[in-house]
């Protein structure tokens, strides 16, 4: 679905939000996953990643739009997306996650206005409350989604964060650009 139709009649104020965005920081568990933990048999853990989310975050970082990771736990799967994504914002076992947006606010000269904050749960208020653009994914903790500027339509891991890659393209008037690269 294109992002002109799913994203329709968004409120001015979003828009301008999502306008400013120079980096967008995503939560993992719950945001970019569904939230389930899986463990093999072994002990080693698994994540399942949704690859319309992998792309959306592709087509941001193509189009100037920085990408980070900031999570509480640490976990050999997500080091392995972020590399496969090309990331190069990793920040795993933050259990201060506003710290940790903070430095990297500073570290590459942005300000909290210029920064999307994505997530599902109560450690994420803090880093949302600073971030210009705060989004909760759909299956979000009320009070966080309490919190958020905008939530999203569909759940974590299951298209959530591509939806936010598709608000912050279209806002920044990129979104038919991108729509017509792929025809």
């Amino acid at each position: 679905m294109p992002p002109s139709s799913y994203l329709a009649n968004l409120p001015a104020d979003l828009l301008a939000r999502a306008a400013k965005i120079r980096l967008a920081v995503f939560d993992v568990d719950g945001t970019l996953t569904d939230g389930r933990l899986w463990y093999g048999e072994d002990g080693h853990e698994t994540k399942v990643f949704h690859v319309h989310d992998g792309l959306g975050l592709k087509r941001l970082q193509a189009n100037g739009v920085q990408v980070a990771i900031i999570t509480a736990r640490i976990s050999h799967p997500v080091a392995l997306r972020a590399e496969e994504l090309d990331i190069a914002h990793v920040y795993q076992g933050q259990s201060d996650k506003r710290a940790c947006l903070l430095q990297l606010i500073e570290a590459l000269n942005l300000t909290a206005e210029q920064v999307a904050f994505i997530g599902d749960d109560l450690p994420d208020l803090p880093p949302m409350r600073l971030a210009g653009l705060a989004v909760a994914v759909a299956n979000a903790h009320p009070w966080v989604a309490e919190q958020s500027h905008w939530q999203t339509r569909l759940s974590g891991g299951m298209g959530a964060a591509r939806e936010v890659c598709d608000l912050i393209l279209l806002a920044q008037g990129k979104a038919d650009a991108e729509r017509e690269r792929w025809q």
